[in-house]
Formats: C-alpha cells, sequence, structure tokens
C-alpha cells in the first residue's frame, strides 16, 4: 500500500519531527514525577501515573492502525503532537494527582499516534531494500530525544533547591512548547498521488486494492511467521532500555557513584544506540539480518548480566557503550521484520500490535523487576529475556528459508517450500 517515491527529504524531516516530539515526551515524564511529587503524591500514585501513560494508549492501538491501513498517515501525526502538546501544558498546570493522570494518559495516546502513524509513512515511502536504513535513520530521532529531553529536564526541573512544584511545572509547559515546535517540519511528509482515470482492464492502484480486501484478523495476523517474533525483540530490547534507565541509579546509589557519573553513564548508552543506528546498512550487509538481530540480542543478554557484577567505573561505562550499540539493532530491525512478514494489507495494524507489546513490557518488566529482591536480579532478568529474544530471531529460519540480498526474515514450514514474497516486494 502507498508508493515509493525517490529522494530522503521527508526521511529527515521525519527524524527531526520525532526527535522534537520524542524530546519533549522525554522531559516531560520524569517532570511529571517531579510534579506529582510536589503535589503530595507517594510511590504507589507515581506508578500508577506512570501505569496510565502506558495502558491507556493499549485500548486504541489495534483501531488506530486498522484506520491507518485503510487511510493516510499524516494525520495521525498532527493529531499525535497535538496530544502532546496538550498532555504536557496541561500536566504543567494541573493541580491535582487525577488530572496529571489523567494528561500522562492523553501524552501517552498522542506518543502513540504519533508513532504508529510514523512508522507508517516509512513502510510505505521506503523499498524493500530500503527500510533497515530508513528505519533505522528513523529511530535516531527516538535515540536524539531520549538523549537530549531527560537532560533538559533536570537542567529545568533542579532550578531552584527544594522547590520541584513550580520548576516542574515549568518543565512541563517548556516540553509543551517543544513538542508544538515539531509542527515546524511536518510537511509533506506522505505522498498524495494525483488521482488518475483508469484504462479499461488496467489494474487498480495498490491502495484501491488494500482498500477493497478483506479485513486481517488481529489471531492471523499474530500467526504470521515473523510477526511474533519481531513483536518479543521490540518488547525485550524496549524493556531493557527502561530498566537501565530506571535501576542504574539504584546500582550507582548501592557501589557509591554519583548521580552525575551516572547520569553520563545513561547518555553514553544512548549516544552508542545513536550510532548503531547510523552504521546499520553496513552491519547488515556484512552479517545479514537474522545474525545481526541474534548477535545483538545475545551479546547485549551477556552485557546485562554483566551489570549485576561490582565492576569498576571505567569497565561499566565500556560496558554500556557496548550494551547500548547492541540494543540500537532491536528497534529498527524488528519493525522491519514486522512490515516485511505481516500481510500488505495490514502492515500498519501490525506496526500497532509491535508498538502494543512495547507498551506491555514498559508495565510488565518494571513491574516484575521490582518484585526481585536485590539489584542484580533486575539485570539477571533483562539477561533471560534478552537471550530468549535472540533464540526467537533464529528460530523462523528454518531450512526452507531462501537467502535473498535482503536477507529477510521471511518463513517457511521446515520441510516444505519457501513462502514466496508478495507481489509488492518482488525484485
Amino acid at each position: 500500500m502507498g508508493t515509493v517515491t525517490p529522494g530522503r527529504g521527508w526521511l529527515l524531516r521525519l527524524v527531526l519531527t520525532f526527535a522534537c516530539a520524542q524530546s519533549a515526551v522525554s522531559m516531560a515524564r520524569p517532570a511529571v514525577s517531579y510534579r506529582a511529587l510536589a503535589l503530595g503524591a507517594d510511590e504507589r500514585a507515581i506508578g500508577v501515573i506512570t501505569a496510565v501513560y502506558a495502558l491507556l494508549p493499549l485500548l486504541v492501538a489495534v483501531p488506530l492502525g486498522r484506520r491507518t491501513d485503510h487511510g493516510r498517515c499524516a494525520p495521525l501525526l498532527v493529531l499525535g503532537v497535538a496530544l502532546i502538546t496538550g498532555g504536557c501544558a496541561l500536566s504543567g498546570v494541573a493541580g491535582s494527582l487525577p488530572a496529571m493522570a489523567a494528561w500522562s494518559g492523553v501524552m501517552g495516546l498522542g506518543h502513540l499516534c504519533f508513532v504508529i502513524g510514523a512508522q507508517s509513512i516509512v513502510a510505505r515511502r521506503s523499498a524493500p531494500d530500503e527500510r533497515d536504513r530508513n528505519f533505522g535513520h528513523f529511530t535516531i530521532g527516538a535515540s536524539l530525544g531520549q538523549l537530549v529531553g531527560p537532560a533538559a529536564a533536570g537542567l529545568v526541573v533542579s532550578g531552584h533547591d527544594g522547590a520541584t512544584g513550580p520548576t516542574s511545572a515549568t518543565a512541563l509547559l517548556v516540553a509543551g512548547g517543544l513538542a508544538a515546535f515539531s509542527y515546524a517540519s511536518l510537511w509533506r511528509l506522505e505522498h498524495r498521488p494525483e488521482p488518475r482515470a483508469a484504462a479499461p482492464g488496467a489494474a487498480r492502484p495498490a491502495q484501491d486494492r488494500t482498500a477493497a480486501s478483506p479485513r486481517t484478523s488481529v489471531r492471523a495476523i499474530l500467526r504470521t511467521c515473523g510477526v511474533p517474533a519481531g513483536i518479543f525483540m521490540s518488547l525485550a530490547v524496549l524493556s531493557a532500555t527502561d530498566i537501565l534507565t530506571a535501576y542504574l541509579p539504584v546500582v550507582g546509589e548501592d557501589r557509591g557513584i554519583a548521580p552525575a557519573t551516572v547520569g553520563a553513564l545513561l547518555s553514553l548508552r544512548a549516544a552508542a544506540t545513536i550510532a548503531c543506528r547510523l552504521v546499520m546498512t553496513p552491519m547488515i550487509r556484512l552479517l545479514g539480518r537474522t545474525a545481526l538481530m541474534a548477535g545483538s540480542c545475545a551479546l547485549a543478554g551477556l552485557l546485562c548480566a554483566g551489570l549485576a557484577l561490582p565492576v569498576p567505573v571505567p569497565a561499566l561505562a565500556l560496558m554500556l557503550a557496548v550494551l547500548g550499540f547492541c540494543l540500537g539493532v532491536g528497534q529498527p530491525l524488528s519493525m522491519t521484520t514486522v512490515v516485511q512478514a505481516a500481510p500488505e494489507a495490514a502492515r500498519s495494524t501490525a506496526l500497532a500490535l509491535r508498538l502494543t507489546g512495547n507498551r506491555l513490557g514498559q508495565v510488565a518488566a518494571p513491574a516484575t523487576a521490582g518484585l526481585l529482591a536485590g539489584t542484580a536480579a533486575p539485570f539477571a532478568m533483562l539477561a533471560v529475556l534478552l537471550s530468549a529474544s535472540a533464540a526467537t530471531a533464529v528460530r523462523p529460519q528454518g531450512r526452507g528459508v531462501v537467502r535473498t540480498k535482503r536477507d529477510s526474515t521471511t518463513c517457511a514450514a521446515a520441510d516444505g517450500p519457501p513462502a514466496a514474497p508478495s507481489p509488492a516486494e518482488r525484485p
């Protein structure tokens, strides 16, 4: 569905838009916690507000994906930025904890709308052999936001010692302004083909064929070989990123590492992730998609297990740099895996299911880690999760797979013939 067009100016604008939107969200989320604490929240209330951000979008992810499969993507970006802007700004003026929770949910919904629309644009406007590269460049926007947002929040919130109420409100209003700035590059991201009269007997455009095709059920999408593996890899990598962000300060406190050093270590991890996505294409050419996905998850699992050891700070920095590089592989390649495995008429729905898995991981993984005793246990859990993801990435590649130049994740029965590529993806 959609039209592949030459040039990548649209991709650069999409990356800039995503960087602004993600910076706003990454700045707002810690500021929401400080604002809630200033309003009298305890740890349980903070947990509820955080969960609302992830849980509310679960109710609408699949319907939004369905709508995008049979319509345009750009309106979701416009709506998403509007919801992020409103959620951030209104959180800054909220005077009660229920209001904070509600606006946090609006912010999460806006982020979901934006990401579904943006990922669908990348899928539609990229040729099959360009998807790995384009998704890798697209996710640089998220990494930049994760690098800039928390640091900006820390600078604004810590402006006045002991008075986080006013400064956290200011940080949320600044985040809202940063999200609104996304509109500066939100133009002509989606190709709109000119309507033309079809000649008698001519084939209909792909978009018309998709709109007329029967709806693919969620169960059928999830049973498509390659989709579960992509969803699980994305969940594992995002869970690792979230738990590292949440628990590295705990490790620092336990080992006497200064908060500034912990912040620098987290920034190093994010910078390594950006570096990974800049060299995604040559790594795929060298190793192949399957080996790269499985190897990066397996090595990330080993490194997470190593974080539980009482290593010195220089060794910890090296481990986090390599870990950040490995974690940079999973998100863009899991997008490509899901897009290439899913039926053509249900790709946006499949991407929405992937985001649903991400949200479930954001809720379940930290909750599970919180139930485990000791600072080492969460990292051991991540090691198991990432190792399982590596095994899942390899499993679909049975004997029936034919390696193409794209090294795609087409699945087939172990004793059966290889699955034929869809007409849209044939060379």
